[in-house]
């Protein structure tokens, strides 16, 4: 399972804090970040990352949240396919990589992995130098975030909307005009799945 924006907000903020401090925030702490009074929902954000694999938490001790990478478990390969643009449409640069990832972490289906370039999907969590998990479809519904093909040469990462024949590919990020592409000049490769980040 992906995760969620908040659990990435989570993720994202630990990393911060333990750059900063050497030890890790206290539940408090990550729900004041967060601006959410439940401390049982920082919980369960917390355990969702300990099941992906993410964090590591040290039973009946406190402040000792550990980061942890989820491609250095054994896991699945994935094949690493190049890079994608997150920006302005670009040529799909090949490459012949694999990754590792947690076993449980993909659905049914054919998958693989691209590495992002650019920013226009941060508002997304997905960020410059991340590597993308893409469930491989040929299909989308408005609000996905998917891999497009555009006029069988440039390719793009961006949220999917069909507005009469034709399609809206629109960034997560507000500085960054969508692109509108005709519905026979598009071709959809795969649905975004999950998020991987190098820490």
């Amino acid at each position: 399972m992906p995760l969620t924006r908040r659990q990435r907000q989570t993720l994202d903020f630990l990393k911060e804090y333990l750059e900063v401090n050497g030890y890790s925030p206290s539940f408090e702490e990550i729900a004041q970040h967060l601006n959410v009074s439940s401390l049982n929902g920082i919980y369960k954000h917390l355990r969702a990352l300990e099941e992906r694999g993410f964090i590591r938490r040290l039973s009946n001790q406190a402040r000792s949240i550990q980061l942890r990478n989820p491609q250095d478990q054994a896991g699945l390969s994935l094949p690493l396919l190049g890079t994608i643009a997150a920006g302005q449409p670009i040529e799909a640069v090949g490459a012949s990589e694999e990754i590792s990832v947690p076993e449980g972490f993909l659905g049914k289906g054919r998958h693989f992995a691209l590495r992002v370039s650019g920013d226009s999907m941060i508002d997304e969590q997905i960020r410059d130098g991340d590597l993308v998990i893409v469930l491989e479809r040929s299909d989308a519904h408005n609000g996905e975030t998917v891999v497009a093909l555009i006029e069988g040469e440039e390719v793009t990462l961006k949220k999917f909307y069909r507005e009469g024949p034709q399609i809206r590919l629109q960034p997560a990020n507000e500085n960054i005009a969508p692109i509108y592409v005709d519905e026979e000049n598009l071709k959809i490769q795969g649905v975004v799945c999950g998020v991987l980040r190098h820490y």
